[in-house]
């Protein structure tokens, strides 16, 4: 399907919300909202109606943790939305629950995107890279889109992994776009060299909290992306980072001027990180990471006791390697 000539002016707003995600994609005819920042703040509803939105058209959960779904309960009570796109991984949390029940009492549409479908909303294309079905990884089956507009293109990916990643990049689709959001926060994670190679971005934004305990971003992606051509910028340095085109050429505009820089206070929280973050742990390789993401949540790191085969030794090097907590 060739591109659309636009119509209107685009804005895509990378919105600062802390360790979590959030982005605005709007235009005269329709807004769009992916991710809407974590539980515990009203950062994304804030600036929301700061921009003047009282519609959006898709709102979009890329997985269920808390820091990208956390305010979407709020916003489907507070503005008109259409329809919602979740990518149909649950969890037990209390965040998700109230999700799903402000989805249900607001009455918008509900969908599960599926990799190889294409949507036009407005003037813009968007092509669902990933997942092509789900197995309960929330983090790595994020929704994935490339999102086009004229002769512009950017491409988001929540918290996919690099398998991930390299699984997009063999199914064929075509990547390669000006603007990418890196995926998990910059974490080592994702973007993988082969990714940003079939992406060849120009721009690479992050969402990360400023003095975050996971370390995000990390210095290795924020190298690799620079290598890759890319000016980064990170909401953690600049504040809300602003992309607008009229489909032929882009401007950036950032809240604050900073560069980033490697994230420090560096924790893999048990509860949150991803089955590639937990292996990073002493000890831990990929049947008991699985066993992790399944025996969440844990209060403490003597918790992980109750996994069969962690004993004290286990979780006593775990300790001294001073890597772990449990944030939630």
């Amino acid at each position: 399907m060739g591109k659309a000539e636009p119509a209107a002016d685009l804005e895509v707003h990378f919105i600062d919300v802390g360790q979590a995600d959030a982005t605005l994609v709007k235009s005269d005819d329709f807004t769009v909202l992916i991710d809407t920042g974590n539980w515990n703040s009203s950062a994304a509803v804030d600036y929301l109606h700061g921009q003047d939105i009282t519609e959006i058209d898709i709102l979009i959960g890329t997985h269920p943790d808390a820091d990208h779904i956390g305010q979407m309960d709020r916003i489907m009570e507070q503005f008109e939305v259409g329809e919602v796109w979740m990518s149909g991984n649950t969890s037990t949390s209390d965040v998700f629950i109230r999700t799903l029940e402000a989805i249900d009492s607001s009455g918008a549409d509900y969908y599960e995107p599926r990799a190889g479908e294409i949507f036009d909303i407005g003037d813009i294309q968007i092509d669902v890279l990933y997942p092509e079905e789900i197995t309960g990884k929330a983090n790595e089956e994020s929704i994935s889109l490339k999102l086009t507009y004229g002769e512009v293109d950017f491409v988001f990916t929540g918290d996919a992994g690099v398998k991930e990643e390299q699984e997009m990049v063999n199914a064929g689709f075509d990547l390669d776009a000006e603007i990418l959001q890196l995926g998990h926060h910059g974490s080592n994670t994702s973007t993988s060299s082969e990714f940003l190679q079939a992406v060849s971005p120009e721009v690479a934004i992050y969402s990360a909290g400023a003095e975050n305990s996971y370390g995000h971003p990390h210095a290795e992606v924020i190298a690799a992306a620079e290598n890759a051509g890319a000016v980064v910028y990170g909401t953690d340095v600049n504040g809300t980072v602003i992309v607008e085109t009229d489909g032929e050429r882009y401007s950036v505009s950032a809240e604050r001027e900073g560069v980033p820089v490697e994230g420090v206070n560096r924790c893999i929280d048990l509860n949150v990180a991803s089955s590639a973050e937990l292996q990073e742990i002493e000890g831990i390789g990929p049947a008991y990471a699985e066993d992790i993401i399944s025996g969440r949540p844990f209060e403490t790191i003597d918790d992980l006791e109750e996994i069969k085969g962690i004993g004290q030794g286990t979780i006593d090097r775990i300790k001294a390697q001073g890597l772990v907590c449990t944030g939630g």
